[in-house]
């Protein structure tokens, strides 16, 4: 009996020690078994999306962009066919978040598997440039947790939207803590809005954490620059 209560209180006491060293690995680096399955993820992703080059215009594209003269519009024109055309886990711009040190491509979709390969664009919503919100989910504690730090972004803090038409500079507004079926949070406002959500807290999907940014600026980048000749 003495020997089976040892036995019993060994295996205990290592199984504590275990959960213990897996909790302070969560902790400092986001958890290492999602992080490697999330850098595998990552180098499967078609990018073909993040460049003309991969995805050149049609003839018609072409057309068409001759014909718009303001780059605003011609920005427009490229972001509804850039929606139309990318499909769930297609990497389609790049964010980065200079507050926290983050530049990650963002994958169409907020499935399961999207997000386990960065920050996952909510297809219902609108891509940059179409006057609209655009909404951008992402994970904080696992698959190496892009938005983590969401909750240290500032009114003020500038947010990075790099898309093949242009780059968008947003400003950070507020933030909000709001129940998970509050979906209302990604409504068109009418503006470009940029919209990030995340779990909160960590280890936690009781809430979610909502960064609400408006649009300061855009470069026009590829065929958006000019007409097209």
């Amino acid at each position: 009996m003495r020997r089976l209560v040892r036995a019993i209180s060994s295996v205990l006491i290592l199984s504590g020690l275990l959960l213990v060293l897996d909790a302070a690995a969560t902790l400092v680096w986001q958890e290492p078994v999602t992080a490697a399955i999330g850098v595998i993820m990552r180098g499967q992703v078609n990018n073909r999306y993040l460049s003309y080059k991969t995805a050149p215009l049609t003839g018609s594209d072409v057309t068409a962009l001759h014909s718009i003269k303001p780059p605003t519009d011609r920005i427009a024109y490229l972001a509804r066919r850039e929606r139309a055309q990318v499909t769930t886990g297609d990497a389609i711009g790049q964010i980065q978040i200079p507050r926290i040190g983050n530049t990650y491509n963002v994958v169409q979709g907020t499935d399961t598997q999207s997000l386990e390969e960065g920050p996952g664009h909510y297809p219902q919503t609108a891509l940059p440039g179409m006057g609209q919100t655009v909404a951008i989910a992402g994970h904080r504690t696992t698959y190496l947790a892009p938005f983590r730090y969401l909750n240290e972004l500032k009114g003020g803090d500038k947010i990075y939207v790099k898309m093949p038409y242009g780059k968008f500079t947003y400003v950070v507004q507020y933030q909000r803590i709001v129940k998970p079926t509050q979906v209302s949070v990604i409504d068109d406002v009418g503006y470009d809005r940029l919209v990030l959500s995340a779990c909160n807290p960590l280890y936690s999907a009781a809430q979610r954490i909502i960064i609400f940014a408006r649009l300061q600026g855009v470069q026009p980048l590829g065929p958006a620059r000019a007409a097209v000749a």
